[in-house]
């Protein structure tokens, strides 16, 4: 009762509408309605239809998104208020290979088109999702930025005095040998005493890389005071270091995104080609 032929191209299903008991025919235009919009058709011209479902030949239900085009390759049951009519697929004429070439070629021209008109709107529409995206994440990174600005000045001046403080000690050790050595001692008394403070550097240098996996580098160990310096700071003002990276890579990420998308709309170039030039 229920049959499916083509007709001009496209596939026409024919069948009987059960409150009224007439045959209707529904033509397909199979590349753009899906099933559940079939099924929508068919309930709105008999409002004596409560429910309308599809099933494949194996007994599963076919999703209400599968396109007709999908459906009618294969035999599959269509069931209308409990009652199951079983629908075999359509047989359709082999196209020649010419033809089908044209028919691709009009596909691809047709997608050209959508994009060419659509993809302007498409491109703004996006860029001002990342503007707003932007405002919100420097809103959210103001008061951050001013806090680790103070916590970064902090630890900075603590740096620098701690270097001062060991330039002055290493003065005062010098000056305290250059004392024993004139005007105390003797250069024979002092001379093992400078060898064992040279060996001891030498190992405090040593027990520092095997601590920090890292040869000890005056702008490296600088480097590492401040952080350690910063994350204390930071742990006594409550300032979440995670949570200011994260904004941070947000924000780099979306700077980026902007200007990918701003970059096709000068040079008028389709974003394919210019992340093949990147």
């Amino acid at each position: 009762e229920v049959t499916v032929n083509y007709r001009y191209g496209l596939p026409v299903v024919t069948l009987t509408l059960p409150t009224r008991g007439e045959r209707c025919q529904f033509t397909i235009k199979p590349v753009v309605v899906t099933v559940g919009a079939f099924l929508q058709d068919v309930q709105r011209e008999d409002k004596g239809i409560e429910k309308a479902e599809v099933f494949a030949r194996d007994g599963s239900k076919v999703s209400d998104a599968t396109l007709m085009e999908v459906l009618l390759m294969n035999d599959f049951k269509l069931v209308i208020n409990g009652k199951t009519y079983s629908v075999s697929a359509p047989k359709k004429g082999k196209l020649s290979s010419e033809h089908a070439t044209e028919m691709e070629d009009i596909k691809s021209l047709v997608h050209r088109l959508f994009v060419a008109i659509h993809i302007e709107d498409h491109q703004v529409r996006k860029e001002r999702e990342l503007l707003q995206k932007l405002e919100y994440l420097k809103e959210q990174l103001l008061p951050l930025e001013q806090m680790k600005d103070r916590i970064a000045d902090s630890a900075d001046a603590k740096t620098s005095r701690l270097l001062w403080v060991g330039l002055a000690l290493m003065s005062t050790q010098g000056g305290a040998l250059a004392w024993l050595t004139w005007w105390v001692y003797s250069w024979d008394i002092m001379e093992p005493v400078t060898y064992f403070i040279t060996y001891g550097s030498a190992m405090a240098f040593y027990a520092y890389f095997v601590l920090t996996k890292q040869d000890y580098i005056y702008p490296h160990a600088k480097d590492r005071q401040f952080l350690h310096y910063f994350y204390r700071k930071s742990k006594s003002q409550c300032f979440n270091v995670q949570q200011y990276n994260k904004l941070k890579e947000d924000l780099a990420e979306a700077e980026e995104s902007l200007r990918r998308l701003r970059q096709p709309l000068q040079l008028r170039l389709p974003i394919q080609q210019i992340s093949d030039k990147d």
